[in-house]
């Protein structure tokens, strides 16, 4: 069963759409459940000014989508780059087990469009030199 948070930003998700020019773009998929995330970020001053999502997938990939994106606006680089997908399951008050996987690909996604960001800007972003996509777990 999903919670009312889950369902809530299953059927009003934030921050949906693209933002042109973005400072950092992540894509991330995962092929055997079809759920493809693509996070784009603002960032101004090393703070996330804005997060956006396109998420093609299930309602708990677009929940996870949404509610990420909520969670890191505002937010420094480097307390995003500490960001897990616990925090989303947290905050949408839980995800069924099979479901955990679509807020690991929100934290890979957020972390990609970081890395992107680092690699536009010839940086490095300390706590991300070793991060690497997990693979899916069903």
């Amino acid at each position: 069963m999903y919670s009312e948070k889950v369902m809530d930003h299953f059927m009003n998700p934030r921050n949906v759409g693209e933002i042109e020019n973005a400072d950092g773009v992540g894509e991330v998929g995962n092929p055997q459940c079809g759920d493809i995330m693509k996070i784009y970020l603002k960032i101004e001053k090393d703070i996330i000014v804005d997060a956006k999502f396109k998420t093609f997938g299930c309602g708990s990939a677009i929940a996870s989508s949404s509610m990420a994106t909520e969670l890191i606006k505002g937010k420094s680089i480097d307390e995003v780059v500490s960001f897990t997908n616990k925090a989303v399951v947290e905050a949408l008050d839980g995800l069924p087990p099979k479901k955990i996987h679509c807020s690991v690909l929100a934290e890979d996604a957020i972390k990609i469009a970081l890395m992107d960001y680092a690699k536009k800007n010839n940086i490095t972003i300390k706590g991300l030199e070793n991060f690497k996509v997990r693979e899916p777990e069903h």
